[in-house]
């Protein structure tokens, strides 16, 4: 389902995890990697499935999993742990190329097995931030049919590259990450995937972080990562159609269906075709899975 805030949770806070119902988030990001220390690891796996086991049914937001990387010896012990929970998808850091993707399905099936999980309706959430990464981000559409959605990452990126920092003296992301970021919002078009925005650094900055969020939609992105709670309010606002872009989507989609079939129309002293058409379309399919989604948060809230 369409999720327009995915917010990250640190996997080993309890107190943070019971606060993140009620945070209004589409989508929890539990995180077992970056925001856990190594001693801290087991811990977290523990914490996070109990986690999933009590919410996974009740929870107004989808429950995803951020697990650590292929090339750690954490993997698998993450997979073995959380798929007990049944999350709703697994999100994995660092991908170097689409066999990490179709070894992570293949642990992913063997678990769901295991567990009594319908085969192949885990999901996986990638995200580009490392140098081979981005070399070969174009293929990752080709790796796995449960790759449903993609972000960008410039912390990471910028240790893999060696570099000082990832701004310039202005907060201008430095070129390979303008390039890392755009790669992410075509590579997500071409593979059908929802491509997510990465995260607004500076949390106690609002106007920034709106901003971003509303150039970010512009371009194509359909939703963005949040560090905080206080975050998802603004990106929630900013990812959702607003009533006079629905109500004008819906006289383009009319008027073409008025045209007799025609390619080109006429709509408030502008000419419209086809591309035109496409985007109104999806407004309104937006429109839709943010309904469904409101409703269906509402029936679980009262149950």
């Amino acid at each position: 389902m369409l999720a327009r805030s995915y917010l990250f949770i640190p996997g080993d806070s309890e107190k943070k995890l019971a606060k993140s119902q009620s945070t209004r988030a589409d989508a929890l990001i539990l995180c077992l990697e970056d925001s856990v220390t190594e001693e801290n690891k087991p811990k977290a796996r523990s914490i996070v499935t109990d986690y999933l086991k009590t919410h996974c049914e009740a929870s107004t937001a989808t429950l995803w999993v951020r697990v650590n990387a292929l090339s750690t010896e954490h993997l698998v012990k993450d997979l073995v742990a959380v798929m007990a929970g049944k999350p709703y998808g697994i999100f994995l850091p660092k991908p170097a190329s689409p066999s990490d993707f179709t070894t992570v399905s293949n642990y992913l099936t063997a678990l769901e097995v295991q567990n009594d999980i319908k085969p192949g309706s885990t999901r996986l959430m990638s995200v580009a931030e490392s140098a081979s990464g981005t070399l070969n981000q174009h293929r990752f559409p080709e790796a796995s049919p449960r790759l449903k959605a993609l972000t960008w990452g410039a912390e990471d990126m910028s240790a893999d590259l060696g570099a000082i920092t990832n701004q310039d003296g202005q907060g201008n992301y430095f070129l390979v990450h303008q390039m890392n970021r755009a790669n992410c919002l075509v590579v997500a078009a071409a593979g059908r995937m929802q491509a997510v925005d990465g995260i607004c650094q500076d949390f106690k900055n609002p106007d920034l972080l709106r901003q971003q969020c509303l150039h970010a939609r512009k371009e194509g992105f359909s939703g963005k990562i949040a560090i905080h709670p206080s975050q998802v309010a603004i990106i929630n606002e900013c990812f959702t159609p607003t009533q006079e872009e629905i109500c004008y989507a819906r006289q383009v989609v009319q008027t073409f269906s008025e045209s007799g079939g025609a390619g080109t129309v006429s709509l408030a002293g502008k000419m419209l075709d086809i591309p035109h058409l496409r985007q109104a379309q999806r407004i309104l399919n937006q429109e839709t899975l943010m309904n469904h989604r409101d409703v269906e948060s509402t029936g679980k809230s009262l149950s």
